[in-house]
């Protein structure tokens, strides 16, 4: 071997070294990443490109729900046949802000991937800049991801029907249309439990 190559091979050996090697896991197997040198997601270890997309994809899966609850807030059944719920001054408020609240729990999800989810930001009065022990963010993730299993994987198996079968519609359309958007909101619950293992691997300590 030359020692032209040889050079090579240091130079590419060091620069895999510098970028930190991802195991799967978001876990670096160098000592630079886990010193923290940071990483794009503000993260001290690298973030793994699945975790990020099941991170941008949990707001997604609740979406199609939100929307199809939208009507209701202003007297339009969806089909279903139950009438209005109420005044407007009380549906139209309970309706946006439970969609609202729902997709805000689901942005949550991204301080499994993000520096915020590690070191609390400096603009959070008293507390901003001190580390988070892993467990802070991992012992609600949990509950939250077995609450939304146990809440929203019954919907999802219904609209299999393989669960318990939903109130009649007033057309095959309607039918098909409320389980098309509430298929996917089953997957809250096990894509946050995913993320949340993964975080808490990704945060063990340094050996």
């Amino acid at each position: 071997m030359t020692t032209t190559a040889v050079h090579e091979d240091e130079i590419r050996i060091g620069t895999g070294r510098d970028q930190g090697t991802d195991t799967g896991w978001g876990l670096a197997a160098d000592a630079d990443a886990d010193a923290g040198t940071g990483t794009g997601t503000g993260t001290e270890r690298p973030v793994p490109r699945w975790a990020e997309r099941v991170a941008h994809a949990i707001p997604l899966v609740l979406l199609a729900q939100c929307v199809w609850r939208l009507p209701f807030a202003f007297g339009f059944d969806m089909g279903t046949g139950t009438g209005s719920i109420g005044s407007l001054w009380i549906s139209v408020p309970y309706i946006f802000a439970l969609s609202l609240l729902t997709e805000a729990l689901a942005l949550l999800s991204f301080g499994l991937v993000r520096g915020w989810g590690e070191v609390v930001p400096g603009w959070v009065p008293l507390v901003g800049g001190r580390r988070l022990n892993r467990w802070v963010a991992v012992v609600p993730a949990t509950l939250g991801g077995l609450g939304a299993t146990a809440l929203f994987g019954p919907f999802t198996l219904g609209a299999l029907g393989l669960g318990a079968s939903f109130s009649e519609f007033d057309s095959g359309f309607w039918e098909f249309l409320f389980r098309a958007c509430v298929l996917p909101v089953g997957l809250w619950g096990p894509l946050v439990l995913a993320l949340t293992v993964h975080y808490f691997i990704r945060r063990r300590p340094s050996a």
